[in-house]
């Protein structure tokens, strides 16, 4: 299943999906038929040039959602939260959770809508997928910094593509899950978009501005193509620590910008990034594969599991024994 969609103005995604799939809409909201899965998508106003878009549905086939650069440019800021629910995994699933895992991992992306992008939604998982559209002067007046830098100042002024990769942060998943379940009887419902969508905006530049304030580089679609390849390769052997020149090569990049851009997008170096997503898998290998400690360890190459404890802690701030034992 695939819908592909170009941003102009006033465009409204539900009534376009709505009229691609013939489904009905009321208030600007569409329910998934029982054929396609189920759940909803809805589309809030909170303010001239600011809305929310609000996925939240289980399909029954893979989704392929495209969104095309237009050809004219826009001061539109397209802010994308994507948060997958993991299934539960038995004994003999483990195989195909990791795999799930590294496929389809939750993230923030902040671009500007000249990139095109694309997203795909897998069969049988429960999807909380949000789409920020706000315009540049709105974003500004409403994050009142005085002297922006780095990834802000881009973000905010700057005449150039960008592209950013945030980590779905668990504060944000809360409240995107909390956003997409309200209960449509209530008489307050607009106030409460408006709020959450405001937090959400807040937990997401608190992240982007620990970020280095260096001046950021021109970036290309290409480029961006390239880096997640490279983020790829990385997350299929999270075992094996990444080789540079390897990287490079396979991108088409010399190692200086490859390290630049990567830094640039993923908010880390390349080795900080591997490492913490070697931590991260080892936490989803406990808590939802049942790995026990041991079998996470060599699994993620480390042949000294008092040296995995030590680092699993420092990322945790707690042992992998206890962690696995926590609700």
């Amino acid at each position: 299943m695939t819908f592909e969609f170009t941003v102009q103005p006033n465009f409204n995604f539900v009534k376009s999906f709505a009229e691609h799939f013939n489904i009905p809409v009321y208030n600007n909201e569409l329910k998934i038929p029982i054929h396609m899965g189920e759940g909803h998508i809805k589309v809030v106003d909170i303010d001239p040039g600011f809305k929310f878009v609000l996925h939240h549905y289980t399909l029954k086939e893979d989704f392929h959602l495209k969104r095309l650069a237009p050809a004219e440019e826009s001061d539109l800021i397209s802010i994308v939260f994507n948060s997958n629910e993991i299934p539960a995994a038995s004994a003999g699933d483990r195989e195909i959770a990791v795999d799930f895992l590294k496929k389809n991992g939750s993230s923030i992306q902040i671009a500007s809508t000249a990139i095109s992008t694309e997203t795909i939604f897998p069969a049988n998982v429960e999807i909380y997928f949000g789409v920020i559209g706000i315009k540049r002067q709105m974003l500004s007046e409403l994050l009142r910094v005085k002297e922006a830098s780095g990834p802000l100042d881009t973000i905010l002024h700057g005449n150039t593509i960008f592209f950013y990769h945030e980590k779905m942060h668990p504060e944000v998943a809360r409240v995107l899950k909390l956003i997409s379940e309200i209960n449509e009887q209530n008489k307050l419902n607009d106030l409460f978009y408006s709020i959450k969508a405001h937090e959400m905006i807040y937990l997401l530049f608190e992240k982007l501005l620990d970020r280095d304030i260096q001046k950021q580089s021109p970036i290309n679609k290409t480029d961006i193509d390239k880096l997640y390849l490279i983020r790829t390769t990385i997350l299929k052997d999270i075992g094996q620590p990444p080789h540079l020149s390897t990287l490079a090569t396979q991108a088409g990049m010399s190692e200086t910008k490859m390290k630049l851009l990567f830094k640039q997008i993923f908010g880390d170096t390349l080795y900080n990034y591997y490492q913490n997503e070697r931590m991260q898998e080892a936490g989803f290998l406990l808590k939802h594969a049942g790995y026990s400690v041991s079998e996470a360890g060599y699994r993620l190459g480390f042949s000294n599991l008092s040296h995995f404890s030590r680092l699993f802690e420092k990322h945790f701030g707690i042992t992998p024994k206890k962690y696995t034992l926590a609700g």
